[in-house]
């Protein structure tokens, strides 16, 4: 009688701790961007994500990839004589003039903070070379 009387005590006591609903936590985080992970910086595990494995264009990583390329160039106090092709590119723009020379720290400026596709052109022209020849030729 005495076992059975602590077994019924038993139960009592830890029924509660098994029926406990174990619902999953629902994230109430609002987001405006298309896109977004959030990862716990030292497990790597996702805690969420929206649109996370959606194809997408990269063009902010290569406009931070180009100014990278032009800082660590060693070119920055440089005159950039900017190029038809810089001028017309499409997209954002920080209005720049054919044959304009402008300062390659400043296309840099232009590129990172008006997110400048026609400085990323002009910028890529000058590092990579092309547009010394091709300037040359027009002078």
């Amino acid at each position: 009688m005495r076992r059975f009387f602590y077994m019924i005590m038993a139960l009592t006591i830890l029924f509660p701790i098994f029926m406990v609903d174990r619902a999953q936590a629902q994230p109430n985080i609002s987001v405006s961007a298309e896109r977004a992970v959030l990862m716990d910086a030292e497990s790597g595990r996702v805690l969420y994500e929206k649109n996370a494995y959606d194809p997408t264009l990269i063009a902010s990583t290569t406009k931070i990839m180009t100014a990278i390329i032009a800082i660590e160039s060693g070119m920055m106090e440089e005159k950039v004589k900017v190029s038809k092709r810089a001028v017309y590119t499409e997209g954002s723009s920080i209005y720049l003039t054919e044959k304009e020379k402008i300062p390659l720290k400043d296309l840099v400026y232009g590129l990172m903070l008006r997110s400048g596709n026609d400085s990323a052109v002009a910028i890529a022209e000058h590092v990579g070379g092309e547009c010394r020849r091709l300037c040359a030729a027009d002078e």
